[in-house]
């Protein structure tokens, strides 16, 4: 089987994205003929057992990249394209390529048709793109594929395409240890791109509701700065007079961010929405137990005893962080060692490619 991924990105500092493409072709690239079509940029991501196409990514390009795909698409002669993500003209124009000379089409758009982020720029951004190109590609797609059942249902509720399947992301387990001791190192992780959304402000609030419970501990808040959003956290930091608690040591990669992991007693993630959570699985991975919120689906934490699913507020952040540094040693062990089997059973990216081309024997 030969496939075709077009994905906008896969530079390292487009979170969830590239590391989704950069997991699932290691496994995927094993069992099909893999293409990655994609734009480059200054960080790529190193792409195991793919072929990587680069064409034009500039708008004012679009029929440039037009010839190219066309060519591309003629060259390889793939069962399929896959196609990643939603609200870009070229996003929206890999799959009209495709689709006129014939090729089935997989839109998997990544949570980016969730009920929040069609809100987000409505009027100046959404509608006009809605109207130009992205209503038409997903009622036009022959699947879609989402990460979860409620990002399933959301999809469905807009009742432009019916045909729906659900695929959890993976992560890729080999070499990935699990921590040794569950000693208390009096250690918070949070990590993810520093946006409002993933609720690194809530973070703070409820370790400051926490200050006299915490004291001498330590919260690292990790992950590359979007839009000043680090110097309104620091300004938070320094108004709650944390500055000995808390830390924003900006992103990590590699082994830090796996020591990290393990280090740390607990992972917080107070996010408002997650169509998946790749950091969720990756500290459950390493026998980390982890604090989320309602907006990202892992009720699976409550259902397997490895975690908290709670309410986005800062007191019921505050609750679980509480109950969560209340915990004896064993009972951590407990709860990772439980977390670590979740992901082994349920979320590696060798599953993750085996049912993602079982949707593609579907199509063909």
């Amino acid at each position: 089987m030969r496939i075709i991924h077009y994905i906008p990105t896969i530079d390292r500092n487009s979170g969830g994205l590239g590391a989704y493409m950069q997991l699932l072709s290691k496994e995927l690239g094993r069992l099909v003929d893999l293409h990655i079509v994609t734009h480059e940029s200054e960080n790529m991501l190193e792409i195991e057992n793919a072929t990587l196409h680069l064409i034009d990514g500039r708008l004012t390009h679009l029929l440039k990249a037009k010839r190219q795909f066309v060519v591309l698409l003629q060259g390889v002669s793939p069962d399929l394209v896959h196609v990643n993500c939603c609200w870009t003209p070229q996003c929206a124009l890999v799959q009209f390529c495709a689709q006129c000379l014939g090729y089935k089409v997989l839109l998997m758009p990544h949570g980016m048709l969730e009920p929040w982020i069609l809100k987000k720029n409505r009027w100046l951004k959404k509608e006009p793109a809605l109207w130009l190109y992205q209503k038409r590609a997903v009622q036009r797609a022959d699947v879609l594929l989402a990460t979860a059942e409620s990002e399933k249902q959301n999809l469905l509720r807009l009742g432009w395409n019916e045909q729906v399947y659900v695929i959890p992301n993976g992560i890729v387990v080999d070499d990935i240890e699990c921590k040794q001791s569950w000693k208390q190192t009096k250690c918070i992780f949070f990590l993810a791109l520093l946006r409002p959304n993933k609720g690194a402000h809530l973070l703070i609030e409820a370790v400051a509701r926490l200050r006299d419970e915490m004291r001498g501990w330590n919260i690292v808040i990790a992950g590359k700065d979007d839009d000043r959003y680090a110097a309104y956290l620091n300004q938070l930091i320094a108004q709650y007079r944390l500055e000995e608690m808390i830390f924003l040591p900006g992103a990590l990669y590699g082994e830090d961010k796996w020591n990290m992991y393990r280090k740390a007693d607990f992972f917080v993630l107070p996010t408002l929405n997650e169509n998946f959570g790749i950091v969720i699985a990756e500290a459950l991975l390493c026998g980390t137990p982890v604090i989320t919120c309602k907006g990202a689906p892992w009720n699976v934490l409550v259902d397997n005893h490895c975690g908290w699913w709670v309410e986005r507020s800062v007191e019921d952040i505050a609750d679980a962080l509480s109950d969560a540094i209340g915990l004896q040693e064993n009972e951590i062990r407990e709860m990772g060692m439980r977390g670590r089997e979740l992901v082994l059973n349920n979320y590696t990216s060798g599953l993750m490619a085996k049912q993602i081309i079982g949707v593609y024997k579907s199509l063909l």
